[in-house]
């Protein structure tokens, strides 16, 4: 049978695509394509993988923002670059959250969008 083998993608819309971009990849070091996206090749030599995963549509997960959507990145040091996200100004929640899958913090970017960076353990 054939079935999907990963994550092929996240798509939404923004207000403005180009300025999102930009601010992903300055706070985020995102590398964008000619084409304004990303494209995350897999490294054996790095741990972690990518989820797809539904939520229930009353979920309180992804508030305070109001977006149908959450975008998980997986994330190197998630301490430094929490830090590093503060000092620039961007909304950081105070809470993180650690246990056997990993480390876990989340931002909000500048459209409201929550965002979640996943440190998987070592």
């Amino acid at each position: 049978m054939a079935k999907a083998i990963g994550l092929g993608g996240i798509f939404f819309k923004a207000r403005d695509p180009a300025a999102l971009s930009a601010w992903y990849a300055k706070h985020l070091g995102l590398s964008l394509e000619d084409w304004g996206g990303v494209r995350f090749d897999e490294d054996a030599a790095r741990p972690g993988f990518t989820l797809w995963a539904p939520f229930a549509a009353d979920t309180g997960y992804f508030a305070p923002s109001v977006q149908p959507y959450m975008v998980n990145f997986r994330v190197d040091d998630l301490d430094a670059l929490l830090t590093q996200l503060r000092a620039a100004g961007v909304t950081v929640d105070e809470r993180t959250d650690t246990n056997e899958l990993g480390s876990f913090g989340w931002i909000m970017d500048p459209e409201g969008t929550r965002v979640e960076l996943w440190q998987p353990p070592a």
